[in-house]
């Protein structure tokens, strides 16, 4: 019989620990011998030692998410499920009338629409929630030195990271037990890697600091500011939702006029604003799902994060931020959905029944699929391991 695979994983994750234990001299020697570089970038000496004061070791758990490959790619739904739901839009919503202000203010000096900044905010650390979660947080310069001397596939990345990070800490605007980001160093509220915090980022409040941990205005004004210098156009959406004919379509950009000529309609009758924008057809779903023309900002929206299904993820969840209805066509699912409050609900009971072990979160992963999965099978129902109506109705009669 094989070893499952979490053994395996735990197999490898205490081996990595114990290299990590023999190498912890390694690892100060490449910090001494780094300096040499941190200095030669313009870094001093003092900001250098004060960044590594007591760090001695590489970080195992950033090691783990570097080296942990997800086994699948998620399903369309289940990747759109995940950001655009409901406890999304509203929390949205409520941020936005909170920060109408600030929100004027950063459209009127960059042009964002308020409603893709404040969807960006809830895709990249859930309306800063992350930021709270210590298990994810990590100090921001033992990360990228972790990976810098650790990972030979992120090494030079991560090289190139730290002297930004230290240049970062050198200039003031934040303080060394305040640098903390994800496991490779994305940063704040709008998870800005160190590099791109220099070319973007905005003193939006007006304190001297350039402050994305802890400054919303900051954090999203910096957001606008990458998009704006990327060309986001002022007062234009991101695409349409749209119904195609059954004939094959060509691919590539047409104008919109072009588009409509070939059988491509918005849907819900409505007409588009500029029939001579240029657009590309893109089905994320392929025919049997929703369609859409994307017009210059959602380019844009993919220099924040290189994804078709992120910029349509960020585009779908602004819109219903700003209140615009649901998609027509809806995503392929085999399954009945449930929102993100029931799917709660399901980890919930999950967990009670000693099937899940993961956070209650209303987002479904590959630990939520599993749970689900055994679930199943401790009932005789076919395996699926899908999020759905049926599976929350079985869970809650047992």
């Amino acid at each position: 019989m094989f070893p499952s695979r979490e053994f395996r994983r735990l197999s490898l994750v205490l081996l990595a620990l114990f290299f990590l234990l023999a190498a912890d001299q390694g690892f100060q020697d490449w910090i001494k011998e780094f300096r040499k570089t941190a200095i030669a970038s313009g870094i001093s000496g003092e900001t250098y030692d004060r960044a590594f004061e007591g760090i001695t070791a590489p970080d195992p758990w950033v090691l783990e998410k570097a080296r942990y490959q997800p086994e699948f790619v998620a399903p369309v739904w289940q990747y759109f499920d995940n950001r655009v739901q409901k406890r999304a839009i509203m929390r949205g919503r409520e941020e936005k009338q909170r920060l109408q202000p600030w929100l004027d203010r950063i459209e009127q000096r960059f042009g964002v629409d308020p409603n893709i900044l404040l969807a960006i905010w809830s895709v990249e650390s859930s309306y800063g929630d992350v930021l709270d979660n210590e298990k994810v947080v990590r100090n921001v310069i033992r990360s990228l030195a972790t990976l810098a001397y650790a990972d030979p596939k992120r090494g030079k990345f991560a090289r190139t990271q730290l002297l930004a990070a230290l240049k970062i800490l050198q200039s003031g605007d934040i303080d060394k037990s305040h640098l903390t980001g994800s496991w490779a160093g994305a940063m704040g509220h709008t998870q800005f890697i160190p590099t791109s915090y220099q070319a973007y980022a905005v003193d939006m409040d007006g304190d001297g600091k350039r402050d994305i941990w802890s400054s919303v205005p900051d954090a999203l004004a910096t957001a606008a500011s990458l998009l704006a210098k990327n060309g986001w156009q002022r007062g234009r959406t991101w695409g349409y939702e749209v119904t195609i004919p059954e004939r094959k379509l060509p691919a590539g950009t047409l104008t919109i006029g072009e588009w409509e000529k070939l059988g491509v309609q918005r849907v819900r009758g409505r007409r588009f604003p500029r029939r001579d924008d240029r657009a590309e057809l893109k089905l994320p779903d392929g025919r049997g799902g929703p369609a859409f023309l994307m017009i210059k900002n959602f380019f844009v929206l993919k220099r924040y994060n290189n994804s078709d299904r992120y910029a349509t993820a960020i585009g779908l969840l602004a819109d219903r931020i700003g209140g615009a209805p649901g998609l027509v066509h809806d995503w392929q699912r085999p399954f009945t959905p449930i929102d993100s409050a029931e799917t709660e609900e399901l980890q919930r009971l999950l967990k009670q029944k000693g099937f899940y072990e993961g956070e209650i979160d209303g987002k479904v992963g590959p630990g939520t699929r599993g749970a689900i999965r055994a679930f199943e099978k401790s009932v005789g129902v076919k395996q699926q391991g899908y999020p759905s109506k049926e599976v929350l109705e079985l869970l809650r009669k047992r």
